[in-house]
């Protein structure tokens, strides 16, 4: 509305109703489950919204009681929720998961996602108007998986144009929510990836889809993005800038030791603290540092959601010298006021 603040981030995709076990064992096994809510853009919009950004979700529920859940929920935590679509016609997705770590065996997830509101979002149904204006837009290549209609949106919403706002990917690759898997995948994910201005793509997500882990050979097939971060979970992370002489600046930081609750959510966070930094301008280091923490944030809880660390308080952890970073350990509960991680 005009006399309004810009929208720093637009974040846009599926978010679904999330049931997480009353406690640890097989899907069969357990008795009862606790709502919460997950879906890897609102995760970030929530996230930075908690940081003091002005957001904006744009997705597409169900006009049900799961729908209504996830509006009032994203929006407690200041995110824009006008302009979510209320579909009639089609459910909100849900999904149930274990306890166990996703990256294990173990682990069981289970999607009632297909047909669902969110996978008719299409160039019709979300108008350009609706993200234009942000500083930001962040999407993730998993509203491309959901349908040919989502796909088509995606490149919409990629394509250059004048004006458009910085536009930030998330790889996500899920090879299960396409058909033919990681085959069919990977050459979509590369092509989003290359319209953009900024990705993030995790060393395990790059193997999955084309087949490299270098971060050197992952930017030999990205060089169009300004900006291209790889994670390569507890061994930290990994940033390409293009400089003004179109060669590229690379800054390589540690992830601090965490003691993880859940390994959930941690992608997203990181995001979501990068581009909160990105926002404030700050270097190439800081803005490692910025996400490391808030993923650190989101794996001391057991949920996707993970109330961040008071601006202050990450920013003097961001500062830490190299070799009191390379000492730093999270625990849950390390966001509070009081405190500032510790050291072995």
């Amino acid at each position: 509305m005009a006399g309004e603040p810009p929208v720093d981030v637009v974040c846009l995709g599926e978010s679904m109703v999330t049931f997480l076990p009353s406690r640890p064992g097989r899907l069969a096994d357990v008795p009862a489950f606790e709502r919460a809510i997950g879906g890897a853009e609102s995760n970030v919009a929530c996230a930075l919204a908690a940081a003091g950004h002005r957001t904006r979700w744009i997705g597409r529920v169900g006009r049900d009681g799961f729908g209504d859940h996830l509006v009032e929920t994203i929006g407690s935590y200041g995110v824009d929720v006008t302009a979510v679509d209320r579909d009639p016609r089609r459910p909100t997705g849900v999904y149930f998961r274990t306890a166990a770590d996703r990256a294990t065996d173990a682990h069981e997830v289970v999607y009632y996602r297909a047909g669902s509101a969110a996978s008719a979002m299409s160039p019709t149904t979300v108008p350009y108007e609706t993200v234009a204006g942000a500083r930001v837009l962040h999407l993730t290549g998993i509203t491309a998986a959901l349908s040919d209609d989502c796909l088509a949106l995606m490149r919409t919403l990629t394509a250059p144009r004048p004006g458009r706002p910085l536009v930030s990917f998330d790889v996500n690759c899920r090879p299960g929510l396409w058909r033919d898997g990681a085959a069919t995948a990977g050459p979509v994910l590369l092509e989003l990836a290359r319209r953009t201005d900024l990705v993030f793509v995790g060393a395990d997500e790059a193997e999955q889809a084309w087949g490299l882990t270098d971060p050197a050979a992952i930017r030999a097939a990205l060089p169009e993005p300004a900006v291209l971060v790889v994670k390569r979970g507890a061994d930290g992370a990994t940033v390409h800038e293009r400089t003004g002489t179109g060669t590229d600046t690379v800054t390589h930081v540690p992830a601090p030791r965490v003691d993880v609750v859940a390994a959930v959510g941690a992608g997203d966070a990181f995001a979501a603290g990068f581009l909160s930094a990105t926002l404030r301008g700050l270097d190439a280091t800081a803005r490692l540092r910025h996400g490391h923490l808030l993923a650190a944030a989101a794996l001391t809880v057991p949920g996707d959601l993970a109330a961040p660390p008071r601006r202050a308080h990450a920013d003097r952890l961001a500062a830490l010298t190299p070799a009191a970073w390379g000492t730093l350990q999270l625990g849950p509960g390390w966001t509070g006021d009081d405190q500032e991680g510790r050291t072995p």
